[in-house]
């Protein structure tokens, strides 16, 4: 798989686990984080082949590379996809999965938000997904894709979600924005309840099992069904029977 792949969030969850699924599949795959020690140590276990056994693996697995970016700030995002255009290429795909969750969930009612937790909610949650498909645009292949991922807590009202709710539903909105106006395929992916830092565990997904929807998003979903749209586990399971 010739590609070049930017992900924000790269280095737990489901931003971990798709970037490993890219890399796997021979892709040059730009992991990025607010913490440059995680980073690092992202890209070094993605590069590791393993050894000798591993020797047919290595030969057809993709490179990782990687800097620390801070989505909340656009002229961080702005170097980041600068350099990755200089080290592989116009980009191919771009996953702005980068987000936090203060508080955590059912924990975290409107009612009692603080102003700071809000505002960097949507700084991060929202805002950062403009700012990284902006800053993403100069540096697109012809035929990039975009990823915005959600969940139905962007369509749904649960308890105590507060401001992530809000915030993944002005994501989805952000991404029908650009699917508007963009030659890009811009699309929002529903993988339903994984287990992250920013969920928990209980009666959810891990985040290996639905990197492949992510993959097939990226590269084999038709792009009238995802441009603009919201995909998930059912649409992939459908395409892939």
């Amino acid at each position: 798989m010739d590609l070049t792949v930017a992900i924000t969030g790269a280095t737990s969850g489901i931003g971990r686990a798709v970037a490993e699924a890219f890399v796997d599949e021979g892709a040059f795959v730009a992991v990025s984080g607010r913490d440059g020690d995680a980073v690092d140590r992202t890209v070094s276990e993605l590069n590791d082949t393993g050894g000798e056994d591993d020797a047919d693996a290595a030969d057809d697995a993709g490179t990782a590379w990687g800097a620390r970016v801070d989505v909340r700030d656009e002229f961080d995002l702005e170097r980041f996809f600068e350099s990755v255009a200089r080290e592989s290429g116009p980009v191919d795909v771009v996953f702005a999965n980068a987000a936090v969750f203060h508080g955590g969930p059912g924990e975290s009612p409107t009612t009692a938000l603080s102003y700071a937790d809000y505002d960097d909610t949507m700084r991060t949650n929202a805002r950062g997904v403009f700012a990284t498909i902006t800053e993403a645009v100069p540096h697109l292949a012809d035929d990039a894709r975009i990823l915005v991922p959600s969940g139905s807590v962007a369509h749904e009202s649960k308890p105590g979600m507060g401001a992530y709710a809000v915030s993944k539903a002005a994501a989805e909105a952000v991404a029908r924005g650009f699917a508007a106006d963009l030659d890009a395929t811009v699309g929002v992916v529903d993988p339903g309840l994984v287990a992250t830092d920013l969920t928990g565990m209980e009666r959810a997904r891990d985040p290996e099992s639905v990197a492949p929807l992510f993959v097939w998003a990226a590269t084999a979903a038709p792009a009238d069904a995802l441009n603009g749209q919201r995909v998930g586990l059912r649409e992939w399971k459908q395409a892939t029977r």
